[in-house]
């Protein structure tokens, strides 16, 4: 079996007691690769830093909305911009994120995101890749701006809300679902659904590594190896084997990223 882990954070300090045997683990475990996101400066440089350890993994650079707070100026903008430019010309870079909006954590600074926003969807254009978009309770807010400011590359809807208006519009816009141990709790709303609407060209999974791990191991540190549990949720609910859908999900990974 070859899954992809679209998303994860080997970056946290989660990891810091035994990232490296987490890693080769995992790796000798029915992953064949998995992506290390970055969420500010720092944590892009480290995924980036860890990255580079291995032929498998790869690397994203951005600011996500949750790491917005210190930014005020265009000074600042333009500084953090130019630092995830640098960082995303390294070879294992493949994506411009985690970038978007978060209204559930922060409500006071929606222009600073917004413009954070923009202004990487700005960067991955000239860089000619594609974005990876962090959303929660910002749907209309997310799809205006992806409506009103193109996207050349497209992207993904990482640990994508089991919103149906927001993956059918985000379907229409083109870009890729990514899934992730929600999928399987047990107070999951929409789940199936969600299953349902999406394309299987279009379709992707997720660990989110450290977070959210899924049933049956809910409550632990999550790691790529758990991105099992999503593809066999899928797989139940399509009514495909997990084979089959470690399969499409690592060929989608690939086209997505640029992978060959």
């Amino acid at each position: 079996m070859n899954l992809f882990d679209s998303h994860s954070h080997y970056n946290d300090e989660k990891f810091d007691t035994d990232r490296e045997n987490i890693i080769k683990e995992t790796l000798s475990n029915g992953v064949s690769n998995f992506i290390v996101a970055g969420y500010n400066v720092a944590s892009s440089k480290k995924a980036v830093e860890i990255a580079s350890k291995y032929e498998e993994l790869y690397a994203i650079a951005g600011i996500s909305p949750n790491d917005v707070d210190n930014i005020e100026t265009k000074e600042d903008i333009n500084k953090c911009l130019n630092e995830i430019e640098k960082i995303a010309s390294n070879k294992k870079v493949v994506a411009i994120g985690e970038i978007g909006l978060d209204y559930y954590w922060n409500k006071d600074n929606k222009e600073i995101q917004k413009e954070m926003f923009i202004k990487q969807i700005e960067l991955a254009n000239k860089l000619e890749m594609p974005i990876i978009i962090h959303t929660r309770e910002a749907v209309s807010d997310t799809i205006e701006i992806l409506k009103t400011h193109n996207v050349n590359k497209k992207g993904i809807f990482h640990c994508c809300p089991l919103n149906r208006e927001l993956v059918k519009e985000a379907i229409k816009l083109e870009f890729y679902i990514s899934l992730s141990g929600v999928i399987t709790f047990k107070n999951a709303k929409n789940a199936d659904e969600i299953i349902h609407l999406v394309p299987e060209d279009k379709l992707l999974i997720e660990t989110d590594s450290p977070y959210l791990a899924p049933e049956p191991v809910r409550g632990t540190r999550n790691n790529s190896m758990n991105a099992k549990y999503v593809a066999e949720k899928i797989a139940e609910v399509k009514n495909k084997t997990i084979e089959e859908i470690a399969d499409l999900t690592n060929q989608n990974a690939k086209r997505i990223f640029g992978i060959k």
